[in-house]
């Protein structure tokens, strides 16, 4: 077998430098220097004969050779990083990396406790969460970054075709209003309650608002109705708005646990609506799953579905 016209070094820095947009960001995401970065690049077009970038414009552009080996490039890298976490799993759960990833509610208040009491039955395993929008993770889990994710938004459909998607749990949307509000004396409220409110929610333009709107819409609300009086970045921000008296909101439920627990914040019922979103767990069939992974699914992800979660249990 001929020797390979390029090294896995090579196509680490290869991927960095697209992946950050520079040789200069991509040398200090790898700790090295932008001279040694530009001489492997250098040293690859010598051992291809052909160049990898075009150099014309002012950011790293590929050429059409440099784009076919870099759509190589995560597959090999990936392949190699499977390679050795299986070697790894050989010390049965002693050592190991466990990656896992999760979209932006979900991956702020619920994994970091499935991952704390992971940690508590497999302190030797290091486990990395990596929280992006759906569509990023779900890429992540396609191309062997990640060894599993929950995300509760919907995935393009090319992906939803590649990987394993299972159904794991629903998450309710709740209303929530603030403690001193004269509607705080009622455990239960009507629609037409709600086109009453004045709402706080998050910018008209995020993806996470457009979920949740579709979320309320097919629930039987119409969204147009309700006053939408302040717009804010975040969800720990629209929390902090509600117990200030500022308004109420839809809010998931995982996210107001320990509010509602303080007597912070007021979640009264609504008649003929209850507005749910589906978590979803995804994962690649054809990629190894480590034994860190296997032990994640089996004896965390039962847990926090459970009759004593605020998620509600899928039937798969």
């Amino acid at each position: 077998m001929a020797d390979l016209p390029f090294t896995l070094d090579q196509l680490r820095i290869l991927r960095a430098i697209i992946n950050e947009g520079s040789f200069k960001k991509a040398a200090d995401s790898l700790y090295v220097t932008q001279p040694a970065v530009s001489l492997q690049i250098q040293n690859l077009e010598k051992q291809l004969e052909v160049p990898i970038f075009d150099r014309g414009g002012r950011k790293a552009q590929l050429t059409e050779a440099g784009q076919l080996l870099f759509n190589h490039c995560d597959k090999i890298l990936s392949q190699c990083d499977e390679a050795c976490r299986a070697i790894d799993d050989l010390n049965n759960l002693k050592g190991g990396t466990l990656i896992i990833g999760a979209s932006q509610t979900t991956g702020t208040y619920l994994m970091p406790r499935m991952i704390g009491l992971f940690r508590k039955k497999y302190p030797d395993v290091n486990v990395q969460l990596q929280v992006h929008s759906t569509r990023r993770t779900g890429w992540s889990v396609a191309n062997g970054q990640l060894d599993l994710a929950i995300i509760g938004g919907e995935l393009p459909t090319e992906l939803g075709e590649l990987l394993r998607v299972i159904p794991y749990a629903s998450d309710e949307l709740a209303l929530v209003l603030p403690i001193k509000h004269h509607l705080s004396r009622h455990d239960e409220l009507t629609k037409e309650d709600l086109y009453r409110l004045g709402f706080i929610s998050l910018d008209s333009q995020s993806t996470t608002r457009k979920v949740l709107d579709k979320l309320l819409r097919h629930s039987g609300l119409d969204v147009q109705r309700l006053r939408i009086e302040m717009e804010l970045n975040s969800l720990e921000a629209i929390k902090n708005a509600v117990q200030s008296g500022l308004g109420a909101a839809f809010l998931p439920v995982i996210s107001i646990e320990r509010e509602l627990e303080a007597g912070s914040i007021h979640k009264p019922t609504i008649a003929d609506l209850e507005v749910k979103r589906e978590l979803k767990l995804i994962s690649h069939p054809s990629r190894y799953s480590s034994r860190a992974s296997q032990a994640f699914r089996q004896s965390i992800l039962p847990i926090f579905a459970s009759a004593d979660s605020p998620l509600k249990q899928r039937n798969n």
